[in-house]
């Protein structure tokens, strides 16, 4: 704040003094002082004071520089003005309006980190990975990130047209309606014998409805049934830390969940598991992709280095850094990168992201008809399975009994189905078998 009085004071003070005698120009060893790096900063705002071609106001000049000098230093730093400072409050409570997709800035666009469930964006088919170069046919190029958000955002039930720039792909645009978004960060189902559950979001409710989904999904499976856990966090783009390691103490008895590491070392943080494992140690299986980012990551991250989980999927977004945010009483926040994400043996998630342990692509998995009449029963005079019976005849019966594989699901149910997760399904009963021999 200290900073901040120097520098509306100093602004006012150029602006009174616009023919005044310009400064004595420094000598070279003195150019990197900051107290003459802010006489630069002055005459800069004296000249668009007096010369710009429209008349802009002095809140806007200032919010807008620091806003420069801290978006310059990485994508996740910025200024956010008082109403840019609600709308965060009102994201990690888990409600909010607009299209309902993570984005972060990336040479110039607005790139997007993953969509959230069910929202507009993920509805629309707006991918991980997407840059959106236009908003209502306005290019982004030349806005700040926040300035970019609100224009995606807006009043429920009006409607917003992106340009999409996707790789591979002409840019497209996608036309989506605005309304309120409400993120529930955990849902869950019982597949079989085995549980489901997943996290969309790390909110203030996310460990506490992680708990409940762990009870439910033991007492519906049965505890003597269920063979294990599938967390699925694909295209979750993170959010609160101490609910990233409220999710991994879920399934940890000890040990270390993450710790972070600032540029003074008396600032390190070393986080640990302080609860029983919820599941017994019952197996578990992480699924992550390119969308997976950010708390996201210290959940895949601390459960596989503690060989408590197979992480399985696609490789994840790498965002390994910490932000602060710090309230400006009466002008907003500044959100500011104060440190980066280490797993518990060490290594750094910052541009690397989680290396799944078996890769599952996407894919869709297409079933091929059986050929027919091939096989030992159909062999002349074959031994039947059961005694005293021709081979013919067993697979006569068998036939009228079993519907043909036109019978099956329609197409529609097959585009539905999530190769990836069948994959995972098998991989934990796979594990299961093999702890239970």
């Amino acid at each position: 704040m200290k900073f901040a009085a120097m520098l509306f004071c100093f602004c006012f003070l150029t602006v009174s003094c616009a023919n005044a005698t310009p400064p004595k120009q420094p000598e070279s060893n003195e150019k990197d002082d900051p107290y003459v790096l802010m006489e630069l900063f002055g005459a800069a705002y004296q000249v668009i004071k007096e010369d710009y071609v429209e008349e802009t106001t002095d809140r806007k000049l200032v919010e807008n520089a620091i806003n420069g000098m801290l978006s310059s230093l990485d994508p996740h730093s910025g200024f956010m003005n008082q109403s840019d400072y609600a709308d965060l409050e009102e994201q990690t409570k888990g409600e909010f309006g607009g299209l309902g997709m993570e984005v972060s800035s990336d040479n110039g666009l607005v790139r997007v980190t993953s969509p959230i469930d069910d929202t507009p964006a993920y509805k629309a088919g707006i991918q991980a990975g997407d840059y959106i170069t236009h908003i209502d046919g306005e290019s982004v190029i030349g806005q700040t990130l926040n300035e970019a958000v609100k224009k995606l955002r807006g009043k429920p039930g009006t409607k917003v047209t992106v340009t999409i720039s996707r790789k591979d792909k002409e840019p497209f645009d996608i036309k989506m309606t605005r309304a309120v978004i409400h993120v529930k960060p955990i849902k869950y189902e019982a597949k079989n014998n085995i549980g489901y559950i997943r996290v969309t979001s790390f909110n203030e409710s996310t460990t506490k409805m992680l708990h409940e989904a762990v009870k439910n999904l033991t007492k519906e499976i049965g505890n003597d049934k269920i063979i294990g856990f599938i967390i699925d966090v694909r295209n979750n783009p993170g959010g609160l830390l101490n609910e990233a390691i409220g999710v991994v103490d879920t399934f940890l008895s000890a040990g270390e969940i993450v710790s972070t590491r600032s540029r003074d070392p008396k600032e390190n943080l070393q986080f640990f598991a302080e609860t029983p494992d919820m599941t017994n140690g019952k197996p578990l299986v992480v699924m992550i992709n390119e969308g997976s980012a950010s708390a996201s990551e210290i959940v895949a991250g601390a459960l596989q280095d503690h060989h408590r989980a197979l992480v399985v999927g696609l490789k994840s977004f790498g965002k390994g850094s910490v932000q602060t945010i710090k309230e400006i009483p009466g002008f907003g926040g500044i959100k500011i990168t104060t440190a980066r994400y280490y797993t518990p043996s060490g290594r750094s998630i910052q541009a690397k992201g989680i290396e799944p342990d078996v890769v599952i692509p996407r894919a869709k998995l297409k079933e091929l008809p059986v050929i027919k009449g091939f096989g030992e029963n159909n062999l002349p005079g074959a031994i039947a399975a059961e005694e005293g019976k021709k081979a013919k005849e067993v697979q006569k019966k068998k036939s009228k009994e079993t519907p043909s594989s036109s019978d099956s699901s329609d197409s529609k149910d097959d585009e539905k189905k999530d190769y990836q997760l069948d994959r995972a399904m098998d991989i934990l009963r796979g594990i299961a078998v093999y702890n239970k021999k």
